[in-house]
């Protein structure tokens, strides 16, 4: 594994983590799919999103893990238990210690080797951006959560500690 990728497997398995603990923190199953007014997607709709996106994108094209992403599906589903999603996360750490683990120095120079809406980026700067991306995501599911439940407590995430690996 290169270095950038051992990097990057911190980071993304550190917010990985702290998204199961932001769905493990709403009070019940039901809340996990609620939205607010000017929200479309609820939080269980952007861990599934952010869980598909990493299993393809680094799972499946990068590692050979075989996964098949539907992504219309996680946007579209409205209901599921807090445990079913968070293992959906888990699944995605195991599936990114897979992509990773099979980079080489040479491909992350490289572009990614599939296209993206018409483009191919360096393998390295996409997988940067799908660190970010999951950060976004991570950030949005803990604001609906304060805003549906009222609580104002976060989930003790995305910590300087957790960096040293």
């Amino acid at each position: 594994m290169t270095p950038l990728a051992a990097d990057l497997l911190i980071l993304l398995r550190r917010d990985l983590r702290c998204f199961i603990r932001e769905i493990e923190t709403f009070p019940d199953d039901a809340t996990l799919w609620q939205t607010v007014p000017g929200i479309r997607n609820s939080a269980g709709n952007l861990a599934l999103h952010v869980a598909g996106n990493l299993r393809h994108f680094v799972g499946a094209v990068l590692g050979g893990t075989g996964y098949v992403r539907d992504r219309e599906r996680e946007f579209a589903r409205r209901e599921g238990t807090r445990a079913e999603v968070a293992a959906l996360l888990a699944a995605a750490i195991t599936e990114v210690e897979a992509g990773l683990g099979a980079l080489k120095a040479e491909p992350l120079a490289l572009p990614y080797p599939q296209v993206l809406l018409g483009h191919q980026p360096p393998t390295g700067r996409f997988l940067l951006h799908l660190a970010t991306h999951l950060a976004f995501h991570l950030g949005q599911a803990g604001y609906l959560r304060r805003a549906l439940t009222g609580e104002a407590g976060a989930t003790g995430g995305m910590g300087i500690a957790e960096l040293m690996g």
